[in-house]
């Protein structure tokens, strides 16, 4: 955890997803934000924009993600950045790549970016399909290449979905033959465009991350390991441990104890993460944009973040004993949190239904009776009294 780290992941501050802008030159059919080539009244202002530097900065945050729409078309996007990292604040941009020339990749890197994400949905055709736009897919290798070229950490993110699940293959050939060294894979939010579009199957799920923890190893077992996250859904934790408990149950203990720490989406939205929508709204993450906290243009991110008097905000951060369903009595609950709350609200319009993108049986999260009474060899994440 290192030195400096929060005694509990519940103790940490948020890292802040910042959309500073709707406005995106691609049309992609899973945009989250629903997001254009057009401008958008009531975006923030540099001023604006600068005030919630200064207060993230004052705050602590560990971390601030510029995001979109497509950051790079932000008229002010260089001063933005440059102004966060005056101010001290570790950057990361999720950007689509395709305005990522030479010049810019020189740029990001004296900007010290810590990580550049740049999104990939498939193999050629497949990823212009996904993003609207012949050529797209070019651009974004593009993109790597340049980023690599000035030694800046750089990176892909990929939503997997019915339609890009079947290039997972050829994807991961392309991380090994481009050498790129990080890997973020996201489940499906049905947010925005992504409300649209048909979810992976619970089996296709499962036969995917066997996929990608294959060839984790094979890059790890041959010396060239790479940093492959899966993001928005904790249950993957729990698959991984339940994975490594057949085939390394000494490498399971210890990843247990960190997937405790952790806590799974105990500690996700509201928590450990935060987002700052185009128009200064505050959410629980960049998918959930149904709920509000309040908004950064009438007060402070850190104000709205440390509302004791918002009962949701505190909730939220208390979720586990409102869960219902098949997440209230789960072994790994402890791990997973009830796994990503927006989620079941876009699909039962209740915030504490379980995850409908769970893909765990019945038999993998039940209890078993004996020892400590809640499983037969303590190996499950519920705390015991």
């Amino acid at each position: 955890m290192g030195h400096g780290a929060p005694k509990t992941a519940a103790e940490r501050k948020p890292i802040v997803v910042w959309n500073i802008t709707r406005r995106c030159n691609l049309k992609c059919i899973h945009c989250y934000s629903d997001s254009d080539a057009r401008e958008y009244p009531g975006e923030l202002t540099l001023d604006q924009c600068k005030d919630v530097i200064d207060d993230l900065a004052d705050y602590g945050v560990p971390a601030l993600l510029l995001s979109g729409g497509e950051p790079l078309i932000h008229p002010h996007f260089y001063e933005i950045a440059g102004y966060a990292r005056k101010k001290g604040l570790r950057l990361t941009l999720s950007t689509n790549g395709t305005l990522i020339g030479p010049n810019a990749a020189c740029w990001i890197k004296q900007l010290e970016f810590s990580y550049v994400g740049i999104s990939l949905d498939g193999i050629g055709e497949t990823h212009d399909r996904f993003r609207g736009k012949s050529g797209a897919f070019e651009r974004a290798i593009g993109a790597f290449r340049n980023c690599k070229s000035v030694g800046q950490k750089v990176g892909l993110r990929l939503t997997l979905s019915r339609q890009n699940i079947t290039d997972l293959d050829a994807i991961l050939d392309l991380v090994e033959r481009e050498d790129i060294e990080r890997v973020c894979f996201y489940h499906l939010v049905y947010s925005g465009r992504g409300s649209t579009m048909v979810d992976v199957s619970h089996d296709d799920t499962r036969i995917a991350l066997d996929k990608i923890l294959d060839r984790t190893a094979k890059w790890a077992a041959s010396g060239r390991p790479r940093e492959i996250l899966k993001v928005d859904q904790p249950v993957d934790g729990a698959y991984l441990y339940m994975r490594l408990r057949r085939e390394n149950p000494e490498r399971a203990e210890e990843v247990l104890k960190l997937l405790k720490w952790n806590g799974g989406g105990s500690n996700s939205s509201g928590t450990g993460i935060g987002n700052i929508d185009t128009q200064g709204n505050v959410h629980p993450d960049q998918f959930w944009q149904s709920l509000t906290f309040g908004n950064v243009k009438e007060r402070r991110f850190s104000e709205i973040w440390r509302d004791r008097e918002n009962a949701t905000l505190a909730a939220l951060r208390d979720r586990n004993s409102r869960l219902t369903g098949k997440c209230a009595n789960c072994r790994f609950l402890g791990i997973c949190g009830g796994g990503f709350r927006v989620r079941a609200v876009q699909m039962h319009d209740d915030m504490w239904a379980p995850d409908p993108a769970c893909y765990l049986s019945n038999d993998e999260i039940t209890p078993v009776s004996g020892g400590c009474g809640k499983c037969a060899d303590c190996s499950c994440a519920q705390p015991h009294g």
